[in-house]
């Protein structure tokens, strides 16, 4: 009988960044969640959502052959590069298939980040507490002396290590994870907690979705060293005081614009063009962003307006 692999257990937010009792932690990886499986000599290497990857990642597909027949991992797929996980090369990757997955393998190579173990020598290992999956994880990579593109995650039971981990935003970390030592691997569940640090800061306004009397969303800006105006990301969707607030302080933009002839996606690796009003740079707001970030400094998630801050000009952002 050929065993399948599970759904990913999932993650639930958390508000506080203390190492709850009872509980170990893991950093929080900018990457792919992925799932893989060796059975029968044959490989599996699958999305959070069941996507095949191993076309498009064809290193992880070969660095499976360090694995014991009858393993299975739970991880994340990260790239490496110049000293930051690199999100927008794993998007480029996701991609290309064939020759091309092969040279952006050379070019980016990919690491699997095992968190879990799901098999172990053909026995479904689902069922275990977290402390003991976590021991024969540590096992696997010390026995099988696993190299690229294996790497294991860290885990602790510190809250010094955690406080440090938090740290770590400008290599791409995105937060930690916390794991109940005592439970066991439940498919599908929410049963992790998830912690991402978030903080406050200035952007400039330089353009909205829908219109300028009801905006739908802020693109938003700062000025780099050479004071060009950067794309920098943009909100999620305004409340209705919150677009009522910022609407009166837009104005359309007249004449040259930083941004004339730039196009907008929707979303992360989307090539769907966002319909957008240029305004004038002239509106500061205060945001909430969490620390994932492109290689351009971008924010790579959606970002939650605040406030308008008139007591700011934008030469201060």
């Amino acid at each position: 009988m050929t065993w399948t692999l599970p759904e990913p257990m999932l993650t639930t937010p958390t508000p506080r960044p203390d190492l709850p009792p009872g509980m170990a932690a893991e950093p929080k990886w900018d990457g792919y969640r992925a799932l893989l499986s060796v059975d029968g000599g044959k490989v599996e290497l699958r999305s959070r959502r069941g996507t095949d990857l191993r076309a498009a990642f064809p290193e992880i597909v070969a660095g499976a052959a360090q694995l014991r027949d009858g393993t299975a991992l739970d991880g994340e797929l990260v790239v490496w590069e110049e000293g930051r996980l690199a999100f927008e090369r794993l998007q480029h990757r996701m991609q290309r298939r064939g020759t091309g997955a092969a040279r952006a393998a050379s070019e980016w190579p990919a690491h699997f980040v095992a968190f879990d173990l799901l098999r172990l020598n053909g026995n479904d290992t689902t069922s275990w507490p977290y402390r003991r999956r976590r021991n024969a994880l540590e096992s696997v990579f010390s026995a099988r002396r696993l190299t690229a593109p294996w790497t294991l995650c860290p885990s602790t039971t510190a809250q010094d290590v955690v406080d440090e981990w938090l740290t770590w935003g400008a290599v791409g970390m995105e937060g930690v994870v916390y794991k109940r030592l005592t439970e066991s691997y439940r498919p599908g569940a929410r049963g992790w907690l998830k912690y991402k640090p978030r903080e406050t800061t200035e952007a400039v306004v330089g353009a909205v979705t829908g219109t300028l009397a009801a905006p739908r969303t802020l693109l938003l800006a700062r000025y780099d060293t050479n004071r060009n105006l950067q794309y920098i990301g943009r909100t999620t969707s305004l409340t209705a005081a919150a677009s009522s607030s910022v609407a009166p302080l837009l104005t359309g933009a007249s004449g040259a614009h930083p941004w004339t002839g730039w196009t907008f996606s929707t979303g992360w690796g989307s090539r769907k063009t966002l319909d957008v009003t240029l305004v004038q740079p002239d509106v500061v707001g205060e945001v909430g962003v969490d620390v994932a970030r492109d290689s351009a400094g971008r924010w790579r998630h959606p970002v939650r307006w605040h406030r308008p801050r008139s007591d700011l000009s934008p030469a201060d952002v």
